[in-house]
């Protein structure tokens, strides 16, 4: 058992999200999405080099030591996965390790609306999921799959930055990639998986022009496509698609997209205080044919309206899912204020009104 294996274990009894190991510094856990220190030493920096050399795969060290930053996969069987993320700083190596639960939970376990089982039943298009980083992107776009390994008889291609989630071939045929183990990138497994008949592509990270470019091509040829942006909204993240492009491409580009594109959801992790644990908010958009001339019309800001009325589509907004979640008693009425959209919706709901507003 490796040295680091104990930190893990902790981690997995107290119900963490994260491990931080930092040079300096004593070790820290996210848990419910606050920092809270171990009692445990301060980590020098051989210290901490040599626990975590000593998981890392030798090609791993080698491309950390070039470059300051790597990313790579760590399981311990039966206890759970790890995406790691190691980079330098000022007093030395860090790290940053993420659990990835081994059981993928479902769309009923997550309380996913009807609408996110029909984005899987989908015989071709782009489905997007967005949201700030440590959201539960991943965590949706798993269930989302899960439910079509259950339901179709296809082949899912998943490529990823590390593998997060590991699906077992239920009615599908499910293919891991990893980027820098099996396949040199993003946009070089997406070439390649135009060869390699998918049905179903998951791009763990859109993360620049021409990974976005393939992405739309395997979408527009008959393929799903599911994919992740760091986007807070669905119209945000039909804008951050279009700029991404040269300005002489962006009028062919809002043609392909308002015609590949299925559906958004843009999400928002929120502590929960009616018990232990987190719960998301989603927005929801699907692209009806009124939307789609939206985008192809450079009309992107009336899409929250559209949202508001499309609620028979399966439509919601953030703003009405905060509010849900409010009611409920779920949230508190400080978080739902941060986080919305609409703040003079939320004001009523706070007992001091915050000094910033208006």
């Amino acid at each position: 058992m490796a040295k680091i294996d104990a930190f893990f274990k902790l981690m997995n009894d107290q119900g963490a999200s994260d491990l931080h190991l930092a040079s300096g510094n004593q070790p820290i856990v996210r848990i419910n999405g606050e920092m809270e220190r171990i009692k445990y030493k301060v980590l020098g920096n051989d210290e901490l080099k040599s626990m975590l050399y000593e998981i890392a795969p030798e090609e791993k060290v080698k491309v950390f030591e070039e470059s300051g930053d790597i990313d790579f996969g760590y399981e311990i069987p039966g206890l759970a996965r790890y995406r790691a993320n190691f980079f330098m700083q000022k007093n030395g190596i860090s790290a940053v390790f993420r659990q990835i639960p081994s059981k993928v939970l479902t769309a009923e376990d997550l309380g996913l609306p009807d609408v996110c089982k029909k984005f899987a039943t989908l015989g071709k298009g782009m489905v997007l999921v967005t949201g700030p980083t440590g959201s539960g992107k991943s965590t949706t776009l798993a269930a989302i799959i899960d439910y079509a390994n259950k339901i179709r008889k296809d082949h899912i291609l998943t490529i990823e930055d590390p593998i997060e989630f590991v699906h077992q071939a239920q009615g599908c045929l499910i293919n891991h990639r990893e980027i820098g183990r099996d396949t040199k990138s993003f946009s070089a497994a997406l070439r390649g998986a135009l060869r390699e008949d998918p049905d179903i592509i998951l791009v763990g990270e859109m993360r620049d022009l021409e990974t976005i470019a393939l992405a739309l091509e395997a979408a527009a040829t008959g393929h799903l496509v599911f994919g992740t942006l760091h986007t807070q909204s669905a119209g945000k993240t039909i804008d951050r698609i279009i700029d991404v492009f040269p300005s002489s491409q962006q009028g062919q580009i809002r043609t392909t997209l308002s015609e590949a594109l299925k559906g958004v959801v843009a999400q928002n992790l929120f502590k929960r205080v009616d018990k232990k644990g987190r719960c998301a908010a989603l927005e929801i958009l699907v692209v009806t044919p009124a939307i789609s001339n939206m985008i192809r019309e450079a009309k992107t800001f009336q899409i929250p309206s559209m949202i508001q009325t499309g609620k028979k589509f399966g439509m919601q907004s953030l703003d009405d899912a905060i509010l849900g979640h409010l009611q409920k008693g779920w949230i508190s009425p400080e978080e739902a204020y941060a986080k919305c959209i609409e703040k003079a919706r939320f004001l009523p709901f706070l007992k001091e009104p915050p000094d910033d507003f208006g």
